[in-house]
């Protein structure tokens, strides 16, 4: 079969020949990016193609038709257009096809004249040609139609990914040589990977395979105060899960004499001086342009002052070693920064060995130019930072390292700074590091976000300097796709919501029968479905249905609202259906899922569903912000359940669908239930704010205010305030009146 070559790129594209090419089964669609125009076996002319495609001329009347075709593609005015479609709709009022009674080259090659023209298309969309648009709409639903618009769809989604990508990183580092190139990503263990790290980590790693380099793992463990082994291991764990592997793992701390040393250097060269200002005096001082009173004191004075630094003593512990760089330097990030502070806590490496320790903007240049890194790639908010980052290689002596920088990752109502995070788990308002409140690598995984759908979104968004807060809502998206294809289907209701039904002509006992976990992917696996004379339905189906009603039980068939039993609030308890198996699933309005009532030994399994908002209510927090201020009342919700048994197969982090419901992830058993945990989808209303609460105060003491119509984003009632909106006509659910 010769290969049919075209391109996604074609202008027009040629969907007459694709589509006869499918039809006729006598050439294989391929695409190919770098062909220019349609090509089989050399010949171009969709024409001609199409011609030796059917050999046969259908009929004596297509040459006719082909001939529209070609005059069609080169019509641009309205009228002209309209004309033609005007006799073409005369032709198909008493006729299917074209020509004959059933579809031919014709047919194919004046849709595809449609397709290609879309000013056709947008007058087809104003129904003033009946006939025509029934044909239009019969010949693209075809299956060669369909396999040709997916394909295409296909190879512009590929083509755009890869467009996107190659151009995000198309601004390629700077004076990079092929396989001498050394990036590193240099967390610090005081906290666990969130998603931002991951940018910075798969960008890192990026640009070393890019160029065949070598990818630089470095904790920057310089502060006691703050990190622990366990932060370590764990940022470990996460990167492999992510597919972040380095060349070698490194420490600041390995280099801490070497740093000591060079800091020595600086004292005695002139280019650091040990200061005992006070702290807020000396933040003070900074900010207005004030020279310390010990910038000119002696070397000798400096090293004495360091020398009782590092052993720690009483005197020590008030200094600290600032580089001298200047005291009124417009970039503030230059105006003599810190470079040495005591420490008498123990480092979980080094032990009590050390009493001084380097700060990150002293330890980082050193330790990227010794370490031979020749790319250090940092978040923009370092902008500022990097002079000084330059100045210290400069003062010492030591090897330039190229810096290139990107911007942070940020997400609306989410934080991402370690000092915020840890008083969320300070307080107990999240269950620790991992929680699927938290934008941390786990807390996300844990809330069912897959490590392809985290790496597609990554290299999406590239090496972008500007500076945005990002949407969940796209992240969200992509993960769908993911998992939608794999995701076994399962069924729960709510427990406080069961409707007890009795189906008369059921089965006598119950009844069990094996069907796909997914129906359009039958790899996922078998499940088994228990039937019985009495099933449990939602409260909110079983409110909508109408007496006498046919509605569908999914997987099983019809059935007839017999007799529906209510209590004195209007709740329904009861209801009685008669199963119509023979009856037609597509003239039903309602598809129903439900569950066989519990019996030995067909349990159902009971459940918790859990579902989570934002941990707080603005969506950017702002430097002089208190966390407190802004916590929402309520962010998680649960609800119990029972499911269908076949959950009891899953294993902790197994991602399912129940129907109707929405994308689960397994999260373990507590106090004998199982706890699945909503994972959004990406559609807005996945995504917007639970609380029926926001607070302006701290959580301590939360005040509760109003909320407004959506806590996520204010607006006013387009209405005014005493429009009474009319109950609408859907018998399906009833929806609450939000303008009351």
């Amino acid at each position: 079969m010769a290969p049919l070559k075209v391109s996604s790129k074609q202008t027009p594209f040629p969907f007459a020949a694709a589509a006869v090419a499918v039809w006729s089964g006598k050439a294989e669609l391929v695409f190919d990016e770098n062909v220019t125009a349609t090509d089989l076996d050399g010949v171009s002319d969709e024409e001609q193609i199409v011609h030796s495609l059917v050999q046969v001329v259908d009929s004596s009347k297509s040459p006719a038709f082909f001939a529209i075709a070609k005059n069609l593609a080169t019509l641009t005015v309205v009228p002209q257009i309209v004309t033609a479609l005007d006799s073409l709709d005369d032709h198909l009022t008493y006729r299917t096809f074209l020509v004959g009674h059933e579809v031919s080259s014709a047919d194919w090659v004046l849709w595809g004249a449609f397709k290609a023209n879309s000013r056709i298309t947008g007058i087809l969309r104003n129904n003033n040609h009946p006939h025509l648009q029934r044909w239009f709409s019969h010949i693209d639903s075809l299956e060669p139609a369909q396999t040709v618009q997916t394909a295409l769809a296909a190879a512009k989604a590929n083509k755009l990914r890869s467009t996107k990508t190659a151009a995000s990183f198309a601004m390629g580092l700077v004076n990079a040589e092929d396989g001498k190139v050394v990036t590193r990503f240099p967390p610090e263990p005081s906290g666990y990977l969130h998603i931002g790290h991951a940018k910075a980590a798969m960008l890192n790693q990026y640009f070393a395979k890019m160029y065949h380099g070598k990818l630089i793992i470095r904790f920057d463990d310089t502060n006691p105060s703050k990190e622990r082994t366990e932060f370590q291991d764990t940022i470990l764990e996460d990167l492999q899960l992510l597919g972040i592997h380095g060349d070698v793992v490194t420490h600041t701390s390995d280099h801490f004499q070497i740093l000591y040393d060079y800091a020595l250097q600086m004292i005695k060269t002139g280019k650091a001086y040990t200061d005992d200002t006070e702290q807020l005096q000396m933040r003070e001082e900074r900010m207005n342009g004030v020279a310390s009173k010990h910038r000119n004191d002696s070397v000798e004075d400096n090293l004495a002052h360091f020398a009782e630094m590092t052993q720690a003593t009483t005197e020590g512990l008030r200094w600290c070693l600032r580089a001298k760089i200047s005291f009124e330097n417009p970039n503030k990030a230059l105006r003599d920064p810190v470079i040495y502070r005591c420490n008498v806590l123990p480092h979980h490496r080094t032990g009590d060995k050390w009493k001084v320790y380097p700060t990150y903007d002293f330890a980082c240049p050193v330790v990227d130019s010794i370490e031979g890194v020749t790319h250090a790639l940092r978040t923009n908010e370092y902008r500022d930072r990097n002079p000084q980052y330059e100045w210290m290689l400069k003062a010492l002596g030591l090897r330039k390292v190229y810096i290139w920088d990107f911007s942070r990752l940020n997400f609306i109502y989410t934080l991402l700074s370690k000092r915020k995070l840890h008083w969320f788990v300070d307080q107990g308002l999240v269950r620790g590091w991992d929680d699927p409140r938290f934008p941390t690598v786990r807390g996300i995984r844990r809330r069912g976000l897959t490590v392809e759908a985290l790496q597609q979104f990554m290299l999406a968004q590239g090496p972008s300097q500007g500076f945005v807060s990002l949407e969940w809502d796209q992240i969200w998206a992509t993960n769908k796709k993911v998992i939608d294809p794999v995701a076994p289907r399962h069924w729960a209701i709510a427990m406080d919501k069961m409707v007890p039904v009795t189906l008369t002509n059921g089965p006598s006992a119950p009844e069990v029968k094996t069907l796909p976990k997914h129906k359009k992917n039958p790899d996922v696996g078998e499940k088994k479905t228990v039937y019985t004379s009495t099933i449990l339905v939602e409260q909110e189906d079983a409110q909508s249905f109408e007496d006498q009603e046919e509605i569908t039980l999914m997987d099983w068939g019809n059935a007839i609202v017999r007799s529906v039993t209510k209590d004195a609030a209007g709740t329904i308890t009861a209801i009685t259906m008669d199963l119509h198996l023979e009856g037609d699933f597509r003239k039903t309005k309602k598809k129903i899922t439900w569950l066989a009532q519990p019996s030995s030994p067909h349990a159902l399994a009971p459940i918790v569903l859990l579902d989570y908002d934002y941990l707080i209510t603005k969506k950017k927090l702002e430097e002089n912000d208190d966390v407190k201020d802004y916590v929402t009342p309520q962010t998680e919700f649960r609800v119990d359940a029972v499911a269908d048994a076949n959950v009891a197969d899953l294993k902790k982090g197994d991602i399912i669908q129940f129907e109707r419901k929405g994308y689960y992830i397994y999260d373990g058993e507590a106090d004998g239930k199982r706890e699945f945990i909503c994972i959004p989808d990406g559609r807005a209303a996945s995504l917007a704010s639970k609380s029926t609460t926001t607070t302006t105060t701290s959580a301590a003491a939360p005040v509760p205010v109003a909320a407004p119509i959506s806590s996520m984003y204010a607006a006013e009632k387009v209405y005014g305030e005493e429009v009474k909106i009319p109950e609408g006509t859907t018998t399906m659910y009833k929806v609450p009146n939000i303008y009351e």
